[in-house]
């Protein structure tokens, strides 16, 4: 990672939900999802609250790095309908090696809507990604089935 990213570093995002980031088209083969109200999936929720950490550490990427989530910790509290913009506060909060902890808060315009804590790992994608195919070749060949 490139020098500069500090703890208490603050950065700002925003999205705007689309009909395509609700609870019926989280999983469009989920019998029960689709009787479920048109609001944000808690699923594309969390990964909102995820993109907002990855669009913060993006300019201290080195070459060839990029970040994978460890641990989430959210609430999600109220609803979000479609065509509301949600606004991510994040806030580095630790660094530790290759982990850099965040506190995240979400808002829709009109309500509090989650907040809670994420851990991202820095990783090489020379390193990462061998690893995971060779796990998928492991799983075809029935290793660890």
């Amino acid at each position: 990672m490139k020098p500069g990213l500090a703890i208490g570093a603050k950065a700002v995002f925003r999205h705007r939900i689309g009909p395509g980031h609700t609870v019926p088209a989280l999983y469009p083969e989920a019998a029960l999802f689709q009787t479920m109200p048109g609001v944000l999936a808690t699923g594309y929720f969390v990964g909102l609250m995820e993109w907002a950490c990855v669009e913060q550490l993006a300019p201290f990427y080195d070459e060839g790095e990029g970040s994978l989530g460890t641990h989430v910790d959210f609430s999600h509290v109220a609803p979000t309908p479609p065509g509301l913009t949600v606004t991510v506060d994040s806030e580095v909060t630790a660094i530790d090696g290759k982990f850099i902890w965040f506190k995240v808060r979400a808002h829709d315009g009109v309500d509090l809507i989650g907040e809670g804590r994420h851990q991202r790992a820095v990783v090489r994608w020379e390193k990462f990604v061998p690893k995971a195919l060779a796990k998928a070749g492991a799983k075809a060949e029935g290793v660890g089935a």
